[in-house]
């Protein structure tokens, strides 16, 4: 009755908008397996979105609705990962233990894999399964679960991918999308595209060895496991994962680096960036008054600032009561040991509002990808200190651009915090390339979340889209890369060369005959 009723709106409104019917009004199923607040942040307002264009939702995320919402529907996930609350964070001393590149990949594609296997078995979704329900557009994550591609292929759906990051290394294969090493960066590397030979050297090795481990601890396991849910007749994860007809991608060239993309890779960097709102009162006020500017200090939704070390924790602040700027802290503790007068607190922060201050200098960040985009979007410095995953990458995209610099944890003392805060506060160049590339990053014909719901509707008008889908997708790896035809080639050279060698020696011997003769006679 519900899903009648839903339909029975639909055609109403398109009535009224006179609009053609599969323009609007499909029903979503989205897959949102990662339990990490800031991804869930940035496609929030995407959702939301689709709502308000009448369409129907069916969200199965760690992060469930607090209040009933029309057109949506929650499947929790909530607490069947260990740390799925959003209350939880990563300790300073865990993220250290994940700077080895090697270990990091291993890691990341065992979680992907743990991931699958603890949401595959989560009853709701074991009963979405095996259900009837119908869906025409199921939307996953592309990070490290593809174990839920095989959705898109049960409800015989048209299937969307969202990146809540820059591409992954292995995303790019199932569009055919260009993935050159020589100029675009791993994000699993601390480099912006502008690399020198030893820096591409790293490149390339870290995109082949990342491609290797994702493929023997998350696909070859991932893709039994899935035959164990969804049956043995499923589809190679592969060929589904061909079948994705759109991967909106969060990132921006004025930021991430000009690259080449197929027509259904589309960038919708900033897509989480809210319309403005007013500050709680106190904030304004404290932002107001600061007649030296603000220094706005956060490590993100994830990483607890509360677990710095006591060396690291004084460093900071001694530092900061030698300066005049006020400084706001996103700090989870009730107290701050040592806290300076011009310090203030706060165990969480509207970030987008707080970095659109006029009177926000400078961003003391750990570099994600979420707080590099505002910090690009609002023209603010940034000083960062990059801690795991792409946070060395987005950092280096920011400095790129001669906005950012770096500051390096185990260097992390008074004197380092202070000359890295003089060194962006105090020469100009910061700030002008801050707003430089704000401005580009602005200049777009579209609003990322108006981007991401035209082409989402865009594939659904034309079921699936099949047009947008590169011919690389088909092409066996040694096809794509030439390597038949350059063998071809090569072989066709040798041959003639030999031949031609043969023909030399058999004219030279053939001209040594009668010369022999003579000598007889």
């Amino acid at each position: 009755m519900v899903h009648l009723a839903a339909q029975l709106l639909c055609l109403s409104v398109l009535v009224l908008l006179q609009v053609p019917e599969d323009a609007l009004c499909a029903r979503f199923l989205v897959i949102l397996p990662t339990h990490v607040k800031s991804h869930f942040i940035m496609l929030e307002p995407y959702l939301k979105a689709l709502i308000a264009r009448q369409h129907e939702l069916v969200v199965v995320s760690h992060f469930p609705q607090k209040e009933p919402v029309a057109h949506y529907t929650d499947i929790s996930l909530e607490d069947s990962l260990t740390t799925s609350s959003s209350e939880t964070g990563l300790s300073i001393e865990h993220v250290q233990s994940l700077k080895n590149p090697l270990l990091n990949a291993i890691n990341l594609a065992k979680y992907g894999t743990h991931t699958c296997e603890t949401v595959l078995s989560h009853p709701s979704v074991k009963k979405l399964i095996v259900s009837d329900e119908k869906f025409d557009v199921v939307v996953n994550e592309i990070f490290h679960t593809d174990c839920f591609l095989p959705f898109a292929y049960k409800f015989k759906a048209i299937s969307i991918g969202i990146s809540t990051s820059v591409l992954m290394p292995w995303a790019n294969d199932r569009f055919g999308n260009p993935d050159n090493p020589s100029y675009i960066p791993n994000i699993f590397t601390p480099h912006s595209d502008q690399m020198n030979f030893i820096e591409r050297i790293e490149n390339v090795l870290t995109s082949v060895l990342y491609k290797i481990i994702y493929h023997f601890f998350s696909d070859c396991p991932t893709q039994q496991l899935v035959r164990e849910h969804f049956g043995q007749d499923i589809p190679d994860l592969a060929e589904l994962a061909m079948n994705t007809s759109l991967l909106l991608v969060n990132s921006h060239f004025s930021l991430n680096a000009p690259r080449p993309l197929v027509p259904s890779v589309v960038e919708i960097g900033g897509l989480h960036i809210p319309k403005p709102k007013p500050l709680p009162q106190h904030l304004q006020e404290y932002l107001d008054g600061a007649a030296h500017g603000v220094i706005y200090f956060s490590l993100g939704s994830m990483l607890q600032s509360k677990t710095l070390p006591d060396d690291k924790r004084d460093a900071f602040l001694q530092a900061f009561s030698e300066l005049p700027h006020h400084i706001l802290w996103k700090w989870e503790a009730d107290e701050l040991p040592g806290q300076p007068k011009n310090v203030l607190t706060e165990k969480w922060c509207p970030q987008s509002d707080i970095l659109r201050h006029p009177n926000v200098l400078v961003f003391l960040s750990h570099g994600g990808l979420l707080g590099a985009l505002e910090a690009a979007y609002y023209g603010v410095p940034v000083v960062g200190i990059p801690f795991y995953g792409d946070q060395r990458t987005n950092l280096a995209n920011l400095g790129a651009r001669g906005m950012a610099i770096q500051l390096q944890y185990n260097n992390i003392t008074k004197q380092s915090v202070l000359d890295a805060l003089h060194t962006v506060l105090y020469q100009p160049r910061y700030l002008e390339n801050a707003r430089r590339t704000s401005h580009i990053f602005r200049d777009r014909p579209q609003s990322a979340l108006d981007t991401a719901v035209f082409w989402t509707e865009y594939v659904i008008r034309h079921g699936g889209a099949p047009h947008l889908q590169s011919a690389a997708v088909k092409l066996a790896w040694y096809q794509y890369l030439l390597i038949d035809v350059l063998t071809l080639m090569l072989g066709s050279v040798l041959i003639s060369l030999l031949a031609v060698r043969k023909l030399i020696r058999v004219l030279l011997s053939s001209k040594k005959v009668p010369k022999e003769k003579d000598k007889q006679r």
